[in-house]
């Protein structure tokens, strides 16, 4: 079966290629693709190559390099192995930007029916941004600053309205995203750089300072500069990974402040349910999508571009030019 897929070729070089797709083999799935959602963050900074040598990164980004995280699509054939999927099954899996895709199904994630397929992309997403408000360890009436209201940052000012906070200051240089974070439950937006936002912060809090501070930036310079938001024995989440951890510093604040720093990756989730580990990465994703059945979270609001695949090149050129002025990014693989 004949199938399209993105691949960056090399640093800065996207292209969409034709390719071969086999039969499922006995434990995966053959899907076609309906909707795959651009990771912003994380595909530009692998497509520039943003980062230093010896990191993960670098350990990871080998060209050719194939993107994506985040499809949905509808199963057209199951392994001879598989009983928990059938053909016409819509599923999120972990797999790439392509037309036709195999997955192991033990990684697939059935769509709820209420959930329409390109909400259903922000699953992979969504998953990241759970896993690291779970980390927080959130209190009834916590102040809240999530600085960087990317993608991220905005699934977790979503996610951390859900837990009741007093306050939830968000902090961008942009104000349509902070209009955007106001939408989803963001009780106050500061416009200006995390590290001119101390005063405010206070002055929110009544010189509390906040419970809890999120890093959703990925930028190694901000750090320094949030820990300074964060009350005495508070806490600072940083979710995403830096491309260049050598620029990233403390300050005195963590110590001082007997602050508790945090880190949450992708890869933390148990691998599998247990009555020890309840929330693996299958039942975070779920539970997701759970809440977009629900209306307890939206993403609608957050997708900003659709591109039919075909121009996949116009859509990483225009991240690279102006990623300011965009959300979510989907690449429609549907004919019509």
């Amino acid at each position: 079966m004949k199938s399209s897929a993105i691949v960056f070729a090399g640093k800065g070089h996207v292209e969409v290629i034709e390719e071969e797709v086999g039969p499922p083999s006995p434990d995966t799935l053959l899907i076609e693709t309906e909707k795959t959602l651009i990771s912003t963050g994380t595909e530009t900074t692998c497509l520039d190559r943003r980062f230093e040598e010896g990191t993960g990164w670098d350990a990871w980004v080998k060209y050719p390099f194939r993107p994506g995280y985040s499809n949905v699509g509808a199963v057209v054939e199951v392994g001879a192995g598989v009983v928990a999927f059938a053909p016409g099954d819509r599923v999120f899996t972990r797999a790439g930007h392509a037309q036709y895709v195999t997955f192991p199904a033990g990684g697939a994630v059935r769509v709820p029916d209420a959930v329409d397929s390109e909400s259903a992309s922000w699953a992979g997403l969504g998953k990241i941004v759970q896993n690291g408000v779970r980390r927080a360890e959130h209190t009834l009436g916590d102040a809240v600053v999530v600085a960087g209201l990317g993608p991220l940052g905005q699934l977790a000012v979503q996610y951390v309205n859900l837990m009741g906070p007093r306050e939830l200051i968000a902090i961008d240089t942009v104000q349509a995203r902070l209009d955007l974070a106001a939408q989803h439950g963001a009780t106050h937006g500061l416009c200006k750089p995390a590290g001119e936002c101390v005063d405010a912060v206070r002055e929110l809090t009544k010189g509390a300072m906040a419970d809890v501070v999120y890093d959703m930036t990925g930028n190694a310079a901000v750090l320094s500069q949030v820990l300074g938001l964060a009350r005495p024995l508070g806490k600072v989440v940083l979710v995403g990974d830096t491309g260049y951890p050598s620029a990233q510093h403390l300050s005195q604040f963590l110590v001082t402040g007997g602050l508790t720093l945090v880190g949450a990756h992708d890869s933390n989730p148990a691998p599998e349910t247990s009555i020890h580990t309840p929330w693996s990465h299958t039942s975070i994703t779920e539970l997701f999508l759970h809440y977009l059945t629900r209306g307890r979270m939206e993403v609608k609001t957050l997708t900003t571009h659709r591109f039919p695949f075909e121009q996949a090149v116009a859509a990483y050129g225009l991240l690279r030019e102006n990623r300011a002025d965009t959300m979510g990014v989907i690449l429609d693989w549907q004919k019509d």
